[in-house]
C-alpha cells in the first residue's frame, strides 16, 4: 500500500509542482502572488469540457483552445491590472489578484452552479499496473507532461534570450532595465507562461480519478500555495521540490487517514499547511529561497 501511495504522491506532486512553478514565475517577474491561479485552473478544466463534450469539438482541439484562452486571460490581467500597480506593496498586489479570482469564480459559479463536467479525455478511467502499483493512466500522463515542461522551461531559461532576460529581471530589475531589458514584455511573458501552465494543470486535475471539472478546482491552488512557499517564492527548483513534497505528504496522509481519526476528519487537507509552518519555523526563506542580507 505504501508503494502505491508514494507513486500516487509523486504523480499528484508533479501537478502541484507545476502550479507552484506558476506562482514562482509571476512572483519573480512582478513580485506578485498570483492568487487568480485558482480561477485559471477552473477555466482550464471547464473550457476543455465544454468544447470537447458539449460542443463536440474533440478533446485535443478543445484542450488547445482552453490553454490559449487561459494564457490570453492571464496576459490581459497582467497588462491592464498588474502592470499599472507595479511598485506597490506585495500586500496590495496580492489583494488585487484575490479580487480577480473572486470575480472570475463568482461569475463561473453563477453560470454553471455546482455541476461537474466530464472532459471526454482519451484516458477515461483506465488504470495501469506495474508490479504492486496501480495508477490512473491520466495521472501517469500528467507526470510525463510535467517532467517535459520542467525540463523544457529549464533549458529555455538557461539558453534563450527571453530566458536570460527573465533571470536578469528577477535578479535586479533596475539594472536589467538599464541594460536594455524590456521589463513590461518580460512581465507579460511570465504571466503568459503562468496561465499556460495553469490551463494544463487544470485539465489534468479534472481527469480520473476526479469526476470532472467543477468550481471547487480552484481550492487546489490554495492547497498548492504552501508548496511554493515551502520551496521559496524566488526559486523554480524550490517550486518543484515543494510540490513533490506536498504531493507525497498529502497522498500518504490521505491513505492512512482511517487510522488517524483521533486527529480529526479530512486531515490531508491541513497537512500541507502544517508542513509549511514547520519548515518556515526552521528556515523563513523556504528550502531554496534566497536569504536577504542587509548592511547596517
Amino acid at each position: 500500500m505504501l508503494a502505491e501511495l508514494i507513486a500516487e504522491g509523486v504523480t499528484l506532486g508533479s501537478l502541484y509542482a507545476l502550479i507552484a512553478f506558476a506562482f514562482v514565475i509571476t512572483f519573480r517577474a512582478t513580485e506578485t502572488l498570483n492568487f487568480a491561479l485558482g480561477s485559471f485552473l477552473v477555466m482550464g478544466g471547464l473550457v476543455t469540457a465544454e468544447l470537447s463534450v458539449n460542443a463536440h469539438l474533440g478533446f485535443w482541439p478543445a484542450f488547445a483552445i482552453s490553454c490559449a484562452l487561459v494564457t490570453a486571460t492571464s496576459m490581459l490581467i497582467e497588462r491592464f491590472l498588474v502592470r499599472p500597480m507595479i511598485g506597490r506593496t506585495l500586500f496590495v498586489l496580492g489583494v488585487l489578484t484575490i479580487g480577480v479570482d473572486l470575480i472570475i469564480s463568482t461569475l463561473t459559479q453563477h453560470v454553471i452552479g455546482d455541476k461537474v463536467f466530464p472532459l471526454g479525455d482519451p484516458w477515461g478511467s483506465k488504470v495501469l499496473s506495474f508490479a504492486t502499483v496501480s495508477l490512473p493512466a491520466s495521472r501517469l500522463s500528467a507526470l510525463i507532461v510535467a517532467l517535459a515542461i520542467g525540463v523544457g522551461f529549464a533549458l529555455w531559461f538557461r539558453y534563450t534570450t527571453w530566458g536570460i532576460a527573465m533571470r536578469a529581471a528577477a535578479e535586479d530589475s533596475a539594472t536589467a532595465a538599464l541594460m536594455g531589458v524590456r521589463l513590461g514584455r518580460v512581465s507579460m511573458v511570465a504571466w503568459a507562461i503562468s496561465g499556460l501552465i495553469a490551463g494544463i494543470a487544470g485539465m489534468f486535475l479534472s481527469t480520473f480519478p476526479t469526476l470532472g471539472a467543477d468550481p471547487t478546482l480552484r481550492d487546489v491552488a490554495f492547497s498548492t500555495f504552501p508548496a511554493a512557499a515551502l520551496g521559496g517564492f524566488d526559486s523554480t527548483t524550490g517550486a518543484v521540490v515543494g510540490g513533490m513534497l506536498i504531493g507525497l505528504v498529502t497522498a500518504i496522509t490521505q491513505g492512512y487517514e482511517s487510522h488517524l481519526t483521533f486527529l480529526g476528519a479530512s486531515l490531508h487537507t491541513i497537512v500541507p499547511y502544517v508542513a509549511l509552518v514547520v519548515i518556515l519555523l526552521i528556515n523563513p526563506n523556504g528550502l531554496f529561497g534566497t536569504r536577504e542580507v542587509s548592511r547596517v
